[in-house]
């Protein structure tokens, strides 16, 4: 066994870091990383078992939105690292996964455990995978904080096919509240939605509904997707639900709705304003196709080589079966060693075990 004085890892570790918002540990995962793309919910790849690829290629957010089911952000209390994964490395594994698919209208999903556009080769990501065989669309999922005028049209170009922009509140003063950010410029964000209504890129604007704080801005939001053309071929607007996880921040006073009272909301709202709310996966084009293999099964031990840091305190992240496999109660002094661990969660080829 090697120590973990000894190993020397491929991987890149920054402590300090002042890049684009990104804070904490930044763990680069360059081409010929021990880390595979697939296993860990923070980066890489995560395959449901649809057409849609979900493609992370970075953690991290320049927000500290009040609501954030990761609690993502310069203040997050959880987690302490985040990874940025190199481009040919990931759109190598990109065009592997979407080659087992064998269908020919893969969504490739850009989305992150955080904020995507963040990543510093976003653009050449974006043509990357809108160039590979079998990709028909290519999305993405952002705040709209860190694009600037004159991207729009560079992502058209490089064969971006929809944006979903996070807006939820049309009210200045409540947009910054719940962004958890004093710099949250809302005029801008509603000024780049309005220039990707007007290029080719269809767009969807995405507000998390937190009951009783921005019921009222719901409407306006709406209206706003309404006004300004959203939804060429696809939804305007996509109305997601308030969740409370484990380690996500939790709104003081508000409890989450059933996901039953939810699509009732929506549906009596959709009637009221004349716009679908209630979707389905139809509504995006997603079907099911053939899903990649598990490694492992829950209750399984598995033989984990240690190789970086966890995303959050007390985990770290390793190797097993050309799977990244995140460990619970295991500190950084065993990067280099292997480790028993038993599998607690294999849902979706994403990896948890816990030290045995």
């Amino acid at each position: 066994m090697t120590s973990s004085r000894q190993y020397r890892s491929k991987l890149s570790l920054r402590s300090s870091i002042g890049e684009r918002g990104l804070a904490k540990k930044a763990v680069r995962i360059p081409a010929d990383a021990d880390l595979p793309l697939m296993g860990c919910v923070a980066f890489g790849l995560i395959d449901r078992g649809t057409n849609l690829i979900q493609v992370r290629p970075i953690s991290g957010c320049n927000l500290n939105c009040v609501f954030c089911s990761v609690d993502e952000g310069p203040r997050s209390k959880t987690r302490v690292a985040s990874f940025i994964v190199d481009l040919d490395y990931l759109l190598d594994w990109s065009r592997r996964l979407v080659k087992f698919k064998a269908v020919k209208d893969v969504e490739a999903h850009v989305d992150a455990a955080g904020e995507p556009t963040l990543y510093p080769k976003f653009k050449d990501l974006i043509h990357g995978l809108s160039s590979i065989e079998g990709v028909k669309v290519v999305s993405i999922q952002t705040n709209g904080t860190i694009l600037r005028p004159g991207d729009v049209a560079d992502l058209e170009a490089a064969g971006l096919t929809r944006v979903n922009l996070s807006v939820n509140a049309m009210d200045e003063r409540l947009a910054k509240e719940l962004s958890g950010s004093e710099s949250y410029d809302l005029k801008a964000v509603l000024s780049l939605a309005e220039e990707i209504a007007s290029s080719g890129i269809d767009l969807l604007l995405a507000p998390v509904w937190i009951p009783k704080v921005n019921d009222e801005e719901i409407l306006k939001i709406i209206d706003f997707a309404v006004r300004i053309g959203c939804g060429k071929k696809y939804p305007s607007i996509g109305i997601q639900k308030y969740e409370v996880h484990r380690f996500g921040r939790k709104v003081p006073g508000v409890r989450q709705q059933t996901w039953f009272k939810f699509y009732a909301q929506l549906e009596r709202l959709g009637k009221r304003k004349g716009v679908k709310l209630k979707l389905g996966p139809r509504d995006f084009g997603i079907h099911r196709a053939p899903k990649v293999p598990l490694v492992y099964r829950k209750g399984e031990v598995a033989s984990v080589r240690v190789e970086c840091a966890g995303w959050v305190k007390g985990e770290v992240i390793g190797v097993s079966r050309n799977r990244c496999v995140t460990i619970m109660g295991c500190g950084e002094e065993s990067i280099g060693s292997s480790v028993k661990a038993k599998i607690v969660r294999c849902g979706d080829n994403i990896y948890v075990a816990r030290r045995i």
